[in-house]
């Protein structure tokens, strides 16, 4: 059985295989978002080509598929259907790209390939596809393939050292984009962006607050004794939603959800951290669920930490990244009526206080009246 659409030849896998095949699998990212053995070595590639690629088309129960380059017969990775159920006529597919031909949106045409074949040579009525949670790469070839993303699923065995949850998708005949169409997330849309961004780690942003340099880096462990203190604080608690009673579990929650979300491309959540490299604040930047452009801000700032201009410096570079690195065109910030410390932040970092919105807000069990503030790209010049 052999495929040929756009450039790529997929053919059963070979004996001759075996080598690139290693070579290709010692690659980190392979091994760290696959189910490949670790270490991975030749005798693994040898009875993969060999052994369970010919017992997978032989029984029906998959269709492996080496993907090469059409004119030159090269191995440029791996696509085809991981498993197939013939009584649902549903199949999952899976996929990698060898580290030496990245960049050339090789897997995406593979999965189109395969997918355009499980439709109309084996009939199938559904293909699906799972990745774990912050495998960006892996999520924009399936959107590039044509998938829709329809949630998140709890993995029976995750991979050892990874993530409990990963992320699902589905595609149905005549939803796969034809041969050489642009389709969902191509290169340079917003998408794509915002995968090469969440698909790396976290970056570090830098600020000035008169004479002070801070640093705006990941959340870490380090970090929850001086959370805890804050969040114990008696202004933190009558101005935020923070638990009250607050306790290191809560703390670790905390981090844990900056970590996910930063996994899944949700947020972006950040510790303000002094010239000793000390917690002073923490300051998240969340995406809309709704809105591919819109995102809203929230802080807190140690009690030791205030009335030094702190969180108006790490909101401007936070909101700077945002509107130049992730594409936002408006970013929002919410405070209770009264919690004049935040809006005097807000205002210096450039945001506009636009109204209030009467009950915008419930607060430990009441509805309460919120001022609402907007920064723009533009306000930023």
């Amino acid at each position: 059985m052999e495929i040929i659409e756009d450039g790529l030849l997929l053919r059963p896998w070979r004996a001759d295989d075996a080598e690139a095949v290693h070579r290709a699998c010692q690659d980190p990212d392979i091994q760290r978002w696959t189910t490949v053995p670790r270490p991975y070595l030749p005798e693994h590639a040898r009875g993969f080509v060999t052994e369970v690629s010919p017992r997978d088309w032989a029984d029906g129960t998959g269709a492996p598929f080496a993907v090469c380059d059409a004119a030159t017969g090269e191995l440029l990775g791996s696509c085809g259907l991981v498993a197939i159920d013939t009584r649902l006529g549903s199949g999952e597919i899976g996929y990698w790209t060898a580290p030496w031909a990245r960049g050339r949106n090789v897997t995406a045409r593979a999965a189109r390939a395969v997918a355009r074949w499980a439709f109309d040579a084996r009939k199938l009525r559904r293909l699906i596809w799972q990745a774990e949670v912050g495998n960006h790469a892996s999520r924009l070839v399936a959107l590039r393939a044509g998938f829709r993303i329809d949630g998140r699923l709890r993995f029976a065995d995750p991979v050892p050292g990874g993530r409990s949850e990963g992320w699902i998708g589905s595609l149905l005949p005549g939803e796969v984009p034809a041969p050489g169409e642009p389709g969902p997330a191509a290169p340079g849309t917003l998408e794509a962006r915002r995968a090469a961004v969440f698909g790396r780690p976290q970056p570090l942003l830098f600020a000035t607050a008169g004479a002070t340099e801070l640093q705006l880096r990941p959340r870490e462990e380090r970090d929850l004794d001086a959370i805890v203190q804050t969040c114990r604080d008696p202004e933190t608690i009558r101005w935020t939603t923070v638990p009250d009673p607050y306790e290191r579990s809560h703390a670790e929650a905390y981090l844990a959800f900056a970590q996910d979300t930063w996994a899944a491309g949700t947020s972006a959540c950040y510790t303000i951290a002094d010239p000793d490299d000390s917690y002073v604040g923490a300051i998240d930047l969340r995406l809309s669920p709704t809105d591919p452009l819109l995102a809203d801000v929230g802080y807190l700032t140690a009690p030791t930490a205030r009335g030094r201009g702190f969180v108006p410096a790490a909101l401007t570079a936070l909101c700077t990244w945002g509107f130049t690195t992730l594409g936002l065109a408006r970013i929002e910030w919410r405070a209770n009526v009264g919690n004049t410390s935040s809006r005097r932040a807000a205002e210096k970092a450039g945001f506009t206080v636009e109204g209030t919105a009467r009950s915008g807000l419930t607060h430990r069990g009441e509805r309460v009246d919120v001022w609402v503030g907007a920064l723009l790209p533009e306000d930023l010049a």
